[in-house]
């Protein structure tokens, strides 16, 4: 499998974070700052897994996610909310456009990293 990851958040901090923390680990990352941009990269790079925020400027979160999980040639990328939208509802929705993992910011980079292993080994 893949050791490709995009990890897209409008927060150059957080992207730097996870970025780091998953290079560490011998993953290739690759970064966007918003849902274009995102989109972009799944078609250039082929990740495995993204990392997406939901609360971006222009195409949010949920709707990058729908988009990739309605594409037959993207639909088996795993897709992990990082976000700090953590209420009930939020994670709802994201389960209902295709979402695999939701975690809440703050978080924790150890775990990112866990979690990341467990879904990509």
């Amino acid at each position: 499998m893949s050791k490709k990851i995009l990890v897209v958040d409008d927060e150059m901090h957080i992207l730097r974070i996870v970025r780091y923390k998953l290079e560490s680990a011998g993953y290739e990352v690759f970064t966007a700052l918003n849902g274009v941009d995102a989109l972009r990269i799944v078609h250039e790079e082929s990740p495995a897994l993204v990392f997406l925020d939901v609360m971006m400027p222009g195409m949010n979160g949920y709707e990058v996610c729908s988009e990739l999980k309605n594409d037959p040639n993207t639909k088996d990328i795993i897709v992990i909310m990082l976000t700090a939208k953590g209420q009930e509802s939020d994670k709802i929705k994201g389960l209902e456009v295709g979402v695999d993992e939701y975690i809440t910011k703050p978080f924790s980079p150890q775990d990112l990293l866990d979690r990341t292993k467990d879904l990509l080994g």
